[in-house]
């Protein structure tokens, strides 16, 4: 067994890594062709689609709307044996849509699911539909995933 197939993280793992992160790096293509990475509060779907959102006319959304390749970064670690990560490459899509917007808002803004309670709810939807109107969400369907997880190493490099 190689070294990569010791630290690939499983599907179950990469599942569970991303749902404790809060903010992932995306990087799309500037206009120079240069990488722009940027830090992004996301969320994961169920079937591993990857939301965020950002202002409509930031430079994300105007590099994947003219190339719709993107990375994904999410890591962690200080020392070598913890390192663990995730990337995600794929095709980013500009959805303009409030309510997905808010949606994507209301999971990526806090610890805390939205209120269970149908009032607070909407509340808490007001609340952010001024900003969302201003904004879209991009959505990333991940066609290739890279892991690693250090500590399955067991200290041995």
């Amino acid at each position: 067994m190689s070294r990569r197939d010791q630290i690939r993280m499983s599907d179950d793992e990469i599942r569970d890594f991303l749902d404790a992160s809060k903010t992932i790096m995306i990087n799309s293509l500037g206009p120079d062709g240069y990488p722009h990475p940027m830090p992004m509060w996301f969320v994961r779907d169920d079937d591993g689609t990857i939301r965020m959102t950002t202002f409509r006319a930031s430079q994300k959304v105007k590099n994947v709307t003219r190339d719709p390749r993107v990375s994904l970064l999410a890591e962690s670690g200080r020392e070598y044996a913890e390192l663990k990560g995730v990337v995600i490459y794929g095709e980013c899509e500009v959805v303009d849509d409030i309510d997905v917007v808010i949606d994507t808002l209301l999971r990526a803004a806090g610890d805390s699911a939205p209120p269970d309670d149908p009032e607070a709810l909407e509340a808490m939807k007001k609340v952010m539909a001024k900003t969302a109107s201003k904004r879209v969400c991009l959505r990333i369907k991940p066609r290739k995933v890279v892991s690693w997880d250090h500590a399955k190493l067991g200290g041995a490099y």
